[in-house]
This record gives structure tokens, C-alpha cells and sequence, in this order.
């Protein structure tokens, strides 16, 4: 029996969506893949000594880090695997994978993972990577039996009067890709301005067996879920319909939000309880730099929307760029409470540098280039410094706060990190402090989050690189 191992280093603290889509495509061929996620379980040396072909799922570039790391102890135990590379970072980063000791590297495709398994089952010649931009066959039901259950996962705390419940989360994929082209994502050089919708009974079939095996909350992995609005509200209507208790959350872009804001009455009432949105930033020069397409008073207008609905909004950012100046990141943390958005966004979100992999739409951008000082191969980025050294230095500063206050037991409560966070740019800037939030704008109780802070671009903990490195 030709053998299969595949690994998933990390989703967002998620049951791994990718590695399940691949597992079915799989066994559907007739192969037995093992899987094993590193980031709860210790790795199955046993599979990966037995495998012929070795997947190291990568859909963002923490994964990314940890799975370079990861790496050589698979090449170590199977030292005559094919190991392949896959998800949304792999093609971007293909050269200093192959470089590092991979074998192939392949986007969101696990229809290309059953020909590279049938290939090297018979002893034929590695088959040819799909053209980019192609879109790849979405036709089988994730297969999660292989993954630790939904419960060694990140949870939705919702806080009532009685104290927080925290219910089991699962995760549905809607869509892949995205019609948009925002220069600093890396989706566009992959996706190229195209995504697919997946088949609505599968989608349903996935949430039936995650609701029978505990979930009560789905996050959706969709990039975009309203890129397709029909099919988003087909979704989540037949997700209500059959599973009338459960709740979901999703991402969409400012734009859609305004665009498609009459139908966010009807989302709240199908059990959205939260939506992300990338907004990223307030100044317009940033905001025109990324191509976000939206502007400051667009995020306010979409804000009062969501908010109208019943449904809460948790933006992120990403404070940190070349052009990004202390007063701007000043008028961030002040707007923040301002709007009593201190229990919506994640602090970690205030942490976040811009992150250039290879590949990256900015790289093309004259704008860039004064900051460029080369290619950082083992961090998998392009390296990058602040005109306003004062900036880099807060990045650092902002960085271990928030760290500090993740390791508080039962982590810090975010007004305190914010209000340091306040400090330490008031501090740089070298004025006072951010005045007080606006009386009455917060809520009495905090909306419901996710366990597991939304970030998808930040480095890799000390922590995961050990483990992945297995010391």
C-alpha cells in the first residue's frame, strides 16, 4: 500500500479545513492518507517513515514558517518521500521551498495531490502544476475523521450575565479565492482576481457532520463570503434551516459590507454573530498604497451598519508600514476607542507589520523600493524598514505587550493591553496619552469572539517553531 501522510502546521486555531478537503480527494482515489496536525498533536513519525508522499498543508505563512521548520525531521524520516507543499502560501514561496529541500509546492489543488499520489504509486514522472490562476475542482466532502476532534480547538466565548459559554467551533468553506486585488493579500498573485464557489449540498453535508460531532459555531475560511452574495445567502439560509441553534461568523471586505448592507438584517437572523474585515488602516495613503478600495468614512458608514443588524464587527489592521507615520498609528488607537471597538479588535491586530512574501503585488510598487534591504530567506518575507525609526521601535514595543498579556493566565483583559498599548505610542510620539473613550459607546458586555486572536501574517511563536523543529 502505497503510503500518504498529511500534515497541517496551523489554521487560526481551526480544525484544518485544507488538510480535510485534501483527505477526501484522496481516499475518494482509494488511498488511506494519515493525518496529523502538528499544532495539537505531537507528529506521526510512524506515517511519515511509511509514506511515499508527504503533504505539508500551508495556507498562510505562520504555517508556512513552522512547516519550513518542520521540514527536516520529515526529510530525516523519510528520506525517499516526494514532499510536496500546499495551500495558498506554497506556490508564492515554490523557489525557497524547493531550496530548503521540498520536492513540489502547489496551490489550493488537492485534485493535483490525487495525480502527484497516482503518479508516484506507479513510478511515473511528477505530473505538471496546474496554470496559474486555474481553478481548481471542488466536488467531495471534507473528510475530518483522521483530525483531532472539534473540542482541541479554538472556541466561541459568548459573555452572559452567568459568566462566558464557550461552544464548539467547526469550520466551512463557501468560496476560494477572490475577485479583489489588494496589493499587499496573498491571494491576488495566486488567484488572480478569480474564485469558485463550493457546491451548496456539500457545504451543507460538512456542517451536518461537524454539527453531529459537536460543533455549534462555524467560522467560514471563505476569503471573501460575500464575493458570491447569492451563494452566501443560499449558505446561510440552509444552514439556519437545518441547524437553527448554530451560529457563524465570516469575513467580507468594507465594500461588500456597504454594497450588500440590506442583506445583513437577514444575516443576523441566520445566526451571524460577528463579521472580520480587513480594513487595515485609517490613512488614506496607506489605504491607496494596499488598493483597499474603501476610505476612513466608509469603515464608519459599514461599522453603523453591522452594528444596526445586531452583529458585531472586528476589523483588522496592519498598523505597521513604510508609510504608515506615528500620528497615523496615534489616531488608529484613539479612533479604536473612540468607537468603543476595544472589545472587537483583537490587540494583537495593533502589532502587525507588513509582511512581503515573494510574489507580492507590492514588490512592483515604486513606492516600496526606498524601504526594500533584501530577501529574507528563513522567514520566508522580504525585509523592511520604517523611514521613522521610531516606528520600528514601537513595533517591538507593541509586539512584547502583547505577548506579555497572552501569557497572563486566562489572557489579559483587552481594555488593560489596549491602555498600554495607548501609553507606548503616546510615549514615542512623546505627548500625552489618548483621551478616555466616549462615555455610553461601549457595550455592557463584551460580543462574542473567537478563542484564538484573527491573524493570518504575524510571525510564528518560539513556542510552534520548537515543536515543528520537534526540540
Amino acid at each position: 500500500m502505497f503510503g500518504v501522510a498529511l500534515l497541517s502546521c496551523y489554521e487560526l486555531g481551526r480544525q484544518p479545513q485544507q488538510l480535510a478537503s485534501a483527505a477526501a480527494a484522496l481516499e475518494r482515489a482509494g488511498f488511506s492518507p494519515q493525518l496529523c496536525d502538528v499544532s495539537i498533536t505531537k507528529l506521526d513519525e510512524a506515517a511519515v517513515r511509511a509514506a511515499g508522499l508527504v503533504v505539508i498543508s500551508v495556507p498562510m505563512h505562520t504555517a508556512l514558517r513552522i512547516g519550513l521548520e518542520l521540514l527536516p525531521r520529515v526529510r530525516a524520516l523519510a528520506p525517499r518521500a516526494h514532499i510536496c507543499f500546499q495551500g495558498l502560501y506554497a506556490p508564492l514561496n515554490a523557489e525557497l521551498l524547493r531550496a530548503a529541500g521540498a520536492d513540489s509546492a502547489v496551490g489550493e489543488h488537492e485534485g493535483w495531490l490525487v495525480e502527484l499520489a497516482e503518479a508516484l504509486q506507479a513510478g511515473r514522472a511528477v505530473p505538471g502544476l496546474p496554470a496559474a490562476g486555474a481553478r481548481p475542482r471542488i466536488d467531495v466532502v471534507p473528510a475530518r475523521g483522521g483530525l483531532p476532534a472539534l473540542e482541541k480547538y479554538g472556541r466561541l466565548l459568548v459573555a452572559g450575565p452567568a459568566g462566558v459559554e464557550r461552544r464548539v467551533a467547526g469550520t466551512l468553506e463557501a468560496t476560494r479565492g477572490c475577485l479583489h486585488l489588494c496589493r499587499h493579500c496573498p491571494i491576488p498573485p495566486v488567484w488572480n482576481g478569480r474564485f469558485v464557489a463550493v457546491p451548496l449540498e456539500l457545504v451543507l453535508e460538512d456542517a451536518r457532520r461537524q454539527v453531529a460531532a459537536g460543533a455549534r459555531h462555524f467560522s467560514f475560511s471563505d476569503p471573501d463570503f460575500l464575493n458570491g452574495p447569492g451563494h452566501a445567502v443560499a449558505v446561510a439560509r440552509g444552514l439556519h434551516a437545518q441547524h437553527p441553534e448554530v451560529t457563524f461568523d465570516f469575513t467580507a471586505k468594507v465594500e461588500h459590507l456597504l454594497a450588500r448592507r440590506g442583506l445583513l438584517p437577514e444575516l443576523a437572523a441566520l445566526g451571524c454573530v460577528f463579521i472580520v474585515s480587513a480594513v487595515e488602516a485609517l490613512s488614506p495613503v496607506v489605504l491607496d498604497v494596499l488598493a483597499k478600495g474603501h476610505v476612513r468614512a466608509d469603515v464608519e458608514v459599514a461599522l453603523a451598519a453591522v452594528r444596526a443588524a445586531g452583529i458585531s464587527l472586528r476589523p483588522t489592521f496592519v498598523p505597521f508600514t513604510p508609510w504608515t507615520t506615528l500620528d497615523d498609528y496615534l489616531e488608529l488607537v484613539g479612533w479604536l476607542r473612540d468607537h468603543g471597538l476595544e472589545d472587537e479588535v483583537d490587540p494583537v491586530q495593533l502589532s502587525i507589520r507588513l509582511l512581503l512574501p515573494p510574489g507580492s503585488l507590492l514588490l512592483e510598487r515604486a513606492e516600496l523600493a526606498p524601504h526594500l534591504r533584501g530577501l529574507d530567506a528563513a522567514g520566508l518575507q522580504h525585509r523592511w524598514v520604517h523611514p521613522d525609526a521610531r516606528m520600528d521601535a514601537l513595533a517591538e514595543t507593541v509586539t512584547a505587550i502583547c505577548e506579555d498579556a497572552a501569557a497572563v493566565a486566562g489572557g489579559e483583559e483587552p481594555t488593560l493591553t489596549f491602555a498600554r498599548i495607548h501609553a507606548a505610542a503616546a510615549a514615542a510620539a512623546g505627548v500625552a496619552a489618548p483621551a478616555p473613550a466616549v462615555a455610553g459607546v461601549r457595550r455592557r458586555l463584551p460580543p462574542p469572539r473567537l478563542s484564538e486572536a484573527w491573524f493570518c501574517c504575524a510571525e510564528p511563536t518560539a513556542r510552534q517553531l520548537r515543536t515543528a523543529a520537534g526540540t
